[in-house]
Formats: C-alpha cells, structure tokens, sequence
C-alpha cells in the first residue's frame, strides 16, 4: 500500500510539474520579446523544478523498494493526468478519442499490477 501510494505521489508531482512548465511557457510567450532571462527569474520555474526534485527523490526511494517493471507503468497515468489538468487549469481542450487512450492505459496499469499465479 505505501508503494502504491508514493507511486501515486510520484505521478502528481510529476503532473504538477508538467502544469508549472506550461504556466512558464504561457509567461513567456506572454512576454512580447521572449526575452530568457524573464524566463530564468519566474518564481514558478523554480516551483516546477522543485517539484521534478522532489519526485526524482522520491522515484529513488520507490526503485529501491519496487521493480522498475511494476513501477514505471505509473509514468503513463501521468498522459491521462496532465491533459485533464490542462483542460481544468488552462482551458485546453480534450479530443474525444483522448477518452479512449486514456481508458487503455489505466487498463494496463491495472493489469501490469496484477499479482498473477505462477505458471
């Protein structure tokens, strides 16, 4: 259960991350230069690679703990999470196939998960 749920964490933080990045992408396409060095003092740069830190602490703590092979298929929730955050955060819109990929890859989460009888 703990695995589980850092892994769940790991997911958001990475989600949380990817929403940060596009907000400074969003900042600086704002701005009428483009101008880098704006980009290199937004406090929210800094916020999204805080959070990527975070995580990469913690996707260590997660593989010492948990095979990459059951670990890694928790990175793809992160397609499903991310678009859906960016239709609720930045009014980005969701193509109705989206639906569908994301109903296959919470599918092969849950069956890369399963415990299987050996055979």
């Amino acid at each position: 259960m703990t695995n589980t749920l850092s892994l769940l964490i790991f997911t958001v933080l990475l989600a949380g991350g990817q929403l940060l990045f596009k907000k400074v992408g969003l900042e600086l396409r704002a701005e009428s230069t483009g101008n880098v060095w704006r980009l290199l003092l937004s406090p929210t740069l800094y916020a999204a690679l805080t959070l990527y830190g975070f995580a990469t602490l913690l996707w260590i703590w997660i593989l010492s703990r948990v095979p990459l092979s059951r670990a890694y298929p928790y990175v793809a929730l992160g397609v499903v999470l991310v678009p859906l955050a960016s239709l609720l955060f930045f009014g980005e819109r969701v193509r109705p196939v989206f639906w569908l990929g994301a109903g296959l890859i919470v599918a092969g989460i849950i069956v890369t998960q399963m415990d299987l009888p050996k055979g």
